[in-house]
């Protein structure tokens, strides 16, 4: 536990009967952005602590997997603000590139234009228009949700800085020849118009068809199988295993491509399987990534077919047709022609699509900006081998070495109009220029600039320390990096995490971005499923704060966070949360008006009650078991750790067996007074960094403090009292055993019972008022007649039912089941006793039944019970 640091004002009990969400987050957000207690000082003599946020897209909006990953963020940051550090969230949107270029283009369409219509200059001029009236709508919502990101240092990752660092490393890379041009196959899209990466093709199962074409004549003909007969026009070669029989006469020979006049060569390649449909493939170069590095092997050339709208080229009867009615056309051709060997349709196979648009893309022959990744990979899968960086939860560091061990170089070049450019000029006799940010570039007649933009990935992959002001040495870049955590998402680990990595160590000398990776799921529907439109199951969390509040939605997030496992969430569990703000909300209330208070000192131990020594011991346990939480990034167990001590054990026992202290008044209130008032003001320390908005209204107005944001984050204080939460564990059995009996015996909650308590020889006995006060038990009076008689805790609990209950419809109702657990014992025994059985029952049959029979013990054992403590009929 820790002191309050801030000056206190007199605290004003004064709180409404309801808490409303609506009437106080907005204000309390610009209140905490006003003050500026967000804003990171690079100049601060402090640790320094940063996060990232993982940029969303400027065409964006809060969707649940930000709202979750913000939690977790923002929980980290206040925490660690709360404890001292000098802490930076980092806020800032992408540019995304083929993203925004769609919206742009979609909203030209319906005024008749394309951006060819506008000219690229005006097209941009455009997209900029866009990005100030439309972009960054997320930027508000994020307030809704309580990011403590320091606004004042957004940033944008086409902005002048960011510019000039994209430039910068892309230079530095050029020269190093980490960076080179070259004609290769790339993913293509026909709808988009640009290349698009490896980790950018989503492959899903299509129907499709299958069809097997006879290529030459006679026994100079061989079979092979496509599910692309378009394709076949840019065939130039046949291949077949080297150590194939069926082929070796018609190795080095020719053979005539159908429905074309040219001959192809049969080529002998180890890439071929033999065993595989007809051991025999086509090869087109220009439209397959094997079928190139087979062409490259035998110095075969590279026929492209079709344009950039998958258009078929060639000329013929086909050409002019899109790459599906030619396919169609082509397979009617060749079944006229006695072509087909054999057909199967519908043929489901696994297709590549564009993860922007959904079209299918189509390898393409294209010459591209390709990153050579090999030494920077290796530099990436090292720094988690060597322990610079911890990837959390560490069963995923499989997956993260899988990747970058495996890396392909990467095509960084997209044709679009949307980006940062990439900064080469060409001149009039095949020169080639890299300008970096502060060089001019070459000027004269034939020179002009690279007209592809950069991979939106290229310049998110700067993030940690472009946003810091790199390539310059500033102070923030001093201070803050490397980040202390990422916080983001496996399913992305990939496409930004290594990128990262590999540039956050070849621009900072060998310096990774961050300490740790910290990995989190999905969020799914309440079913496991994946949440999506299509689905019907998708959910708007600004819905969900305006119904149950954002600190509903946060904790509900929290609590299903536990690392790299994703998180089930349904609107219930939402409406859960909210109920756990209104009892905290109300539980202060009330501690607000019975004299809870942080003013002057903590009593001394011998001061305080078994029943106030006992709830600071539990405090200060949740204390460590947060913090060991919260250092291993366990925001589920944490925040379960929270909701448990508050509503269990502060809730509904220590102000439940407070009641009575604090109704006789007297210097004992004034302790627990005392005591209710530190409980609660470090409670709500902990719980700040989940639930901002309720603990911050409520702990200002506990303690008079400034504000939550800059409070210290508790410590504990070492303090324990076993004896203590021994003799209250006493206290809970009996009022559980109470109640239990109560409840089966059909007592209404507020029902009172004469009751007369033996407490001799245990430490209830100071206890006794709080006990009846929890279980509505009246002194025994005249005419007590003790109907039911319960030891539990080394205690006596006589009980007068007379004139409570129907004993002898009571006693008939036990009687029945008794007689029913009886008979499901007998038959679970003689299961267990049937040899024959036993010997051929699977072992979970076996398991299940002895599991009845130790439910029916148990249930004869209580109803048994009951009917003793009943009074004799």
């Amino acid at each position: 536990m820790t002191e309050n640091t801030q000056t206190p004002s007199a605290p004003n009990s004064e709180l409404p009967t309801q808490y409303a969400p609506a009437e106080v987050e907005g204000k309390l957000y610009e209140r905490w952005v006003e003050r500026g207690y967000f804003e990171a000082d690079a100049k601060s003599d402090k640790p320094a602590y940063t996060i990232v946020i993982p940029p969303p897209n400027v065409t964006g909006s809060l969707h649940l997997g930000h709202a979750f990953e913000h939690t977790l963020i923002d929980a980290l940051t206040r925490r660690k603000r709360m404890q001292g550090f000098e802490t930076l969230w980092q806020p800032g949107m992408d540019h995304a590139g083929i993203a925004t270029q769609n919206v742009v283009e979609r909203e030209l369409a319906k005024e008749g234009k394309s951006r060819h219509d506008l000219g690229r200059e005006a097209f941009v001029e455009r997209v900029w228009q866009w990005k100030g009236e439309s972009g960054g709508q997320i930027s508000g919502q994020m307030r809704r949700l309580g990011d403590g990101v320091d606004w004042s240092r957004e940033r944008f990752t086409m902005d002048e800085g960011l510019s000039q660092a994209v430039q910068t490393i892309f230079k530095r890379l050029y020269e190093d020849e980490l960076i080179y041009r070259a004609e290769r196959i790339i993913n293509w899209c026909p709808r988009c118009l640009t290349a698009i990466s490896d980790i950018e093709v989503e492959y899903q199962d299509d129907d499709g068809e299958l069809v097997s074409i006879r290529y030459g004549e006679g026994e100079d003909s061989l079979v092979v199988a496509t599910t692309r007969a378009e394709t076949m026009l840019g065939d130039t070669a046949v291949a077949v295993h080297p150590d194939d029989e069926r082929y070796k006469h018609l190795v080095g020979r020719e053979i005539k491509l159908p429905l074309t006049d040219r001959s192809i060569p049969v080529v002998a390649d180890t890439h071929v399987d033999p065993e595989f449909g007809t051991g025999a493939v086509k090869v087109t170069p220009a439209h397959d990534p094997n079928d190139f590095e087979i062409g490259q092997r035998h110095d075969l050339p590279n026929l492209a077919v079709m344009d950039e709208r998958a258009i078929i080229t060639a000329p013929g009867p086909f050409q002019g047709l899109d790459r599906l009615e030619a396919r169609s056309a082509i397979v009617a051709a060749l079944r006229a022609e006695g072509r087909i060997v054999a057909e199967k349709r519908p043929y489901v196979h696994s297709v590549g699509h564009c993860s922007r648009c959904k079209t299918t893309i189509e390898p393409r022959l294209s010459m591209q900006w390709w990153v050579k990744v090999g030494p920077l990979a290796k530099a990436a899968g090292d720094a988690v081998r060597e322990g610079k960086v911890k990837i959390h939860p560490q069963e995923m560091e499989k997956r993260y070495f899988d990747w970058v061990d495996n890396l392909h170089d990467w095509c960084i070049s997209r044709q679009l109009w949307w980006g940062h450019r990439i900064p080469v000029w060409y001149g009039p006799n095949g020169e080639i220029v890299c300008v970096g940010p502060d060089e001019q570039p070459p000027t004269g007649e034939g020179w002009h600039q690279d007209t592809d933009v950069l991979d939106t990935w290229f310049s998110s992959g700067l993030w940690p320390f472009s946003t810091l002001g790199w390539p310059q040495q500033t102070e923030s870049l001093a201070k803050f990096y490397p980040n202390s955590v990422l916080v983001t998402g496996y399913d992305i680990l990939f496409f930004w995490v290594a990128r990262m990595m590999m540039f956050g160590l070849y621009a900072m000398d060998g310096v990774p971005p961050f300490h740790t990776i910290a990995l989190h799921g999905m969020v799914r529907d309440q079913f496991g499923k994946k949440m999506s439109k299509s689905f019907g199951n998708a959910v708007n969390p600004l819905d969900w704060m305006d119904t149950y509040g954002s600190d509903a939605v946060r904790f509900t997030l929290a609590r299903g966070a536990n690392p790299g496992v994703d998180v089930p969430i349904g609107e219930d569990w939402v409406q859960a949360s909210r109920n756990f703000a209104n009892k905290i909300w109300n539980a202060t209330r009330f501690a607000l008006m019975n004299g809870a208070t942080i003013e002057g000192e903590l009593p001394a131990p011998e001061r305080m009650s078994a029943t106030d020594r006992w709830i600071l011991s539990q405090l200060n346990k949740t204390v460590a078991e947060v913090d060991a939480f919260y250092e291993d990034y366990q925001f589920s167990k944490l925040s379960d750790s929270l909701y448990h001590f508050a509503w269990d054990e502060v809730f509904s026992w220590y102000v439940e067996l407070s009641k009575t202290t604090f109704f006789a008044g007297g210097e004992q209130a004034q302790v627990s007074g005392r005591v209710l008032g530190e409980v609660l003001d470090v409670m709500l320390r902990l719980l700040h960094p989940v639930v901002p908005f309720v603990t911050e209204t409520l702990w200002t107005t506990l303690t008079g403090g400034e504000s939550l944001v800059i409070a210290d984050w508790p410590a504990d204080s070492g303090f324990r009292d076993e004896a203590a939460e021994a003799e209250i564990e006493l206290v809970k059995a009996v009022v559980t055993e109470v109640r239990r009996f109560r409840k089966e015996q059909g007592l209404q909650d507020g029902q009172k019972v004469p009751a007369r308590l033996d407490l001799t020889g245990t430490p209830l006995a100071a206890h006794e008022g709080a006990i009846r006060q929890l279980l509505r038990l009246q002194p025994e009076g005249e005419g007590f007649s003790a109907t039911a008689t319960l030891p539990v805790a080394g205690a006596t609990v006589a009980l007068d039912l007379s004139g409570t209950i129907d004993v002898a419809a009571e006693r008939g109702r036990l009687t029945k089941d008794l007689g029913a657990a009886e008979k499901e014992k007998q038959q679970a025994e003689a299961k267990l006793g049937n040899e024959a059985f036993l010997a051929k029952a699977p072992d979970n049959v076996v398991d299940k039944i002895k599991g009845r029979l130790a439910k029916a013990e148990a249930d004869i054992a209580r109803i048994q019970a009951q009917l003793d403590a009943l009074p004799a009929a």
